[in-house]
């Protein structure tokens, strides 16, 4: 059970906060903060300072004002918690001092608490890669008619995300009401709408010559942003001193996302190679010159000034490659080869596997519970791959939804 506290409780985001915490079976609010709540109106303990509410909590949560960030920061040191900043609108200085202070307290910080609106932002990424300098970007932000801060935190958000791909290089503009003069192609524009109550919407628009693309983010509840704050509170109820965001919950909550199999591929395994650069240079580009397609090559530590060296290919090429590999044999005399052919190749993919630990040890642990031997595995920053036998994959892959939770 994780307790939290609201700072904020008696705002609209403190309420519909509230209330979905408590039907989180394991989330407690054990108290709030604000200097405006009236207490009888709250199931829960509402003090009008940190310094009443002594160290009620492992988690705070603010969702109030930019103006009591201050206050915040020293609450939640002398409460010890872990500390949610779910508010919008503060100033590159305000945001430079919760990040010093992130050096002695694990702090979550997120100008939008949508997850949707977090991959709109890697998606966003992606299109000014691709679509580089030849586009003008627009961002378009709607809010309802309360909100106060314009242009909203997300947008700021949004436009700094975009100009990382352009090294920062980009000029925001905000409105063209002044400006006379034409769009400078270096120029990202960001516009405000306050109208009604539309909860918030976020739109990128990519115009090049002839055609436009449009990335969009819509919420129709602030349930979403409850959720995401809840979201939160359990990724940080156990974390280090640290600055986080929700890139880093996002990609530790997706460890492994996608397993992938084939059943198209042999395994070629060649032993007793010289330990010789010029001599393994040789053998890969005979195999080159084939034109066969190789994966999951894999090279021994030398033993013995000998190494080992194993790879994928397609079966259909098989009976060739073998045959030039026998080739060798004759300025190799100790080279020996194996070939199975009745493999499958298991793939297992996440973006989260680059900063969490201990990946390939549950890989490994959930074949040990099957019995199931691993022929050779490979690995990058964001994928495994393994070679077993062909009649194991079904059980294998069983056991990797399983033991990740896909």
């Amino acid at each position: 059970m994780v307790r939290i506290l609201i700072h904020g409780c008696s705002g609209t985001m403190g309420r519909v906060l509230a209330a979905m915490a408590q039907t989180s079976p394991d989330i407690e609010i054990a108290a709030g903060v604000d200097p405006a709540a009236q207490a009888a109106e709250f199931t829960f303990p509402v003090y009008t300072s940190f310094a009443d509410a002594g160290k009620a909590a492992d988690v705070i949560v603010d969702f109030s004002t930019p103006k009591a960030l201050k206050g915040l920061l020293e609450g939640a040191s002398q409460m010890d918690a872990a500390l949610i900043v779910a508010t919008t609108g503060h100033t590159d200085d305000e945001t430079a001092l919760i990040k010093a202070r992130a050096e002695r307290l694990p702090i979550f910080h997120a100008a939008n608490m949508s997850l949707g609106i977090n991959l709109m932002s890697e998606l966003i990424q992606k299109a000014a890669a691709v679509l580089g300098q030849g586009f003008d970007i627009e961002i378009i932000e709607k809010h309802h008619n309360l909100k106060k801060d314009a242009p909203s935190g997300t947008a700021y958000a949004l436009a700094e995300s975009l100009n990382q791909v352009f090294l920062n290089d980009k000029k925001y503009v905000f409105g063209r009401h002044t400006r006379t003069e034409r769009r400078r192609a270096e120029d990202i524009g960001i516009h405000s709408v306050r109208a009604g109550t539309i909860v918030g919407e976020h739109q990128v628009l990519f115009a090049g010559k002839d055609e436009i693309l449009e990335v969009r983010h819509s919420v129709y509840s602030k349930q979403v942003f409850a959720a995401g704050a809840l979201q939160a509170v359990r990724f940080m109820s156990d974390k280090a001193p640290g600055y986080y965001t929700m890139k880093d919950m996002i990609v530790a909550q997706s460890t492994v996302s996608h397993v992938y199999t084939s059943d198209e591929d042999a395994l070629v395994a060649i032993y007793g190679i010289p330990n010789d650069p010029h001599k393994i240079t040789q053998v890969f580009k005979k195999i080159g010159e084939l034109k066969v397609n190789l994966d999951m090559i894999s090279q021994t530590a030398p033993v013995q000034d000998k190494v080992s060296i194993s790879f994928t290919l397609p079966r259909t090429d098989v009976e060739r490659t073998v045959a030039l590999l026998k080739e060798f044999q004759t300025t190799m005399p100790r080279l020996q080869l194996e070939v199975l052919p009745e493999i499958s190749k298991i793939t297992v993919e996440g973006p989260g596997m680059e900063v969490q630990s201990g990946v390939a040890a549950q890989v490994f642990e959930a074949m040990a519970d099957q019995n199931i031997a691993l022929k050779t595995i490979t690995t990058s920053e964001t994928k495994i791959s393994y070679i077993i036998a062909q009649d194991d994959c079904a059980r294998a892959v069983s056991a990797i939804k399983a033991a990740f939770g896909i």
